[in-house]
């Protein structure tokens, strides 16, 4: 199911505008892509504005962790979402979005990327 980006048919106030035309193709969203914690990673293909191919990374296991001390990066498990800026229930139901902190095998870690639109988790240890 779609979701409609286009212009807003009302007022300020809460008075309904005329339409002047329909609703477009290009106009239509989709619905947000919630990254859930899996034992592993699962991606999903979708067609993009101009028939490009944008990756969607529906189910994570594993994210590339960076270590800033010494500049190593690692592929390591992603045990649990600790906390989530965007909305606190994201926490609780272990969705996956840019700035979450997660608890990974090395640690404390927090998302640089975002899973829904480029299909990998990126993160960036947190110093102790």
């Amino acid at each position: 199911m779609g979701v409609f980006q286009g212009r807003d048919l009302r007022k300020i106030t809460g008075g309904k505008k005329s339409e002047f035309r329909g609703k477009r193709k290009f106009e239509i969203g989709s619905q947000p892509t919630e990254t859930k914690v899996h034992t592993e990673d699962v991606r999903e293909k979708a067609r993009g504005l101009g028939g490009n191919i944008k990756i969607r990374l529906t189910y994570a296991g594993y994210a590339n962790v960076l270590n800033p001390d010494d500049g190593t990066a690692k592929k390591v498990k992603i045990l649990e979402v600790l906390e989530s800026p965007a909305n606190r229930e994201y926490a609780r139901r272990g969705i996956l979005v840019k700035g979450s902190v997660i608890r990974t095998e090395l640690g404390k870690a927090v998302i640089t990327s975002r899973p829904g639109q480029d299909g990998t988790i990126n993160a960036i240890l947190i110093r102790k």
